[in-house]
């Protein structure tokens, strides 16, 4: 624990994860206002003591919808960076243990990888239309390649280790050596990874929401209030500012929990 306390990116990290949880999840009971309700009347108004963050071009309260928008982007990021990780760790052990499978399993991930994600989600899609589950899945498609090289990488690394050569000579099979030698020793770079991975799928889910391939309307999200605040932008500026900061604040926190726990998870480290 004191280890852990003097690591001050990942308490920092912690600490801001935390705070935007506790926004996202409060913070649209603290407004008093419904994300969803509009008031012609009152749009675009500027932050007041009744709109803290102000009004959208429909009149919906600023605050409340951020708040809820949390909500959606980091249960997205969320749902990608877990499916993207057993995606890629799957991938990568079948590669890593399969010399035969090596070559056509990164291959594949390289042809995937020479796409750009932006690019390879929008086309997708395209193809399978709006919606959470459709943008899910092409957001952790795109992601997966990565931990898949990683995981790789690892299992080719910790297979010639002494302590596999010398199961191997005891006779354990390949299920146990897996389970009880070598996935014991790779999960904190995975851990590390996934953390990275979840960052990324909020920074692209508000990539895709602005250019209007992402959340459909009228669920709020980062990136769709970023949408709306683009036609705005020099009449109502916090419809830019305050989301911004929303995302880079999200991105920022889980960047430093990530690299705290890599720091965290090292045995040199914490030697």
């Amino acid at each position: 624990m004191r280890f852990l306390l003097k690591n001050r990116r990942l308490c920092w990290g912690f600490l801001m994860v935390s705070a935007v949880l506790l926004f996202s999840l409060f913070g649209p009971l603290a407004a008093g206002h419904s994300p969803f309700t509009t008031q012609v009347a009152g749009r675009l108004k500027a932050p007041s003591a009744l709109h803290w963050f102000g009004t959208d071009t429909l009149g919906r309260d600023l605050f409340a919808r951020l708040a809820y928008g949390g909500r959606v982007s980091l249960g997205l990021g969320f749902s990608v960076g877990i499916i993207s990780t057993v995606l890629g760790i799957a991938a990568g052990l079948w590669a890593g243990l399969n010399r035969a499978a090596d070559q056509v399993t990164m291959r594949l991930c390289d042809g995937i990888r020479a796409i750009p994600s932006l690019l390879l989600s929008i086309a997708m899609m395209s193809l399978l239309g709006a919606g959470i589950k459709n943008l899910i899945l092409c957001l952790s498609l795109s992601s997966a390649p990565s931990m898949a090289r990683l995981t790789r990488s690892a299992v080719l690394s910790a297979r010639e280790q002494p302590y596999v050569e010398a199961a191997k000579s005891m006779g354990a099979g390949k299920g146990r050596i897996l389970f009880r030698h070598i996935a014991p020793n790779i999960v904190s770079p995975l851990i590390v990874q996934m953390t990275f991975l979840f960052a990324q799928a909020v920074m692209s889910e508000a990539a895709l929401s602005f250019l209007g391939a992402g959340i459909p309307a009228p669920l709020p999200s980062w990136g769709s209030i970023l949408n709306e605040a683009s036609t705005v932008i020099y009449s109502a500026r916090w419809m830019l500012i305050f989301p911004g900061l929303a995302a880079a604040f999200t991105v920022l926190g889980l960047n430093l929990l990530g690299d705290g726990l890599r720091d965290a998870l090292d045995p040199l480290r914490v030697q």
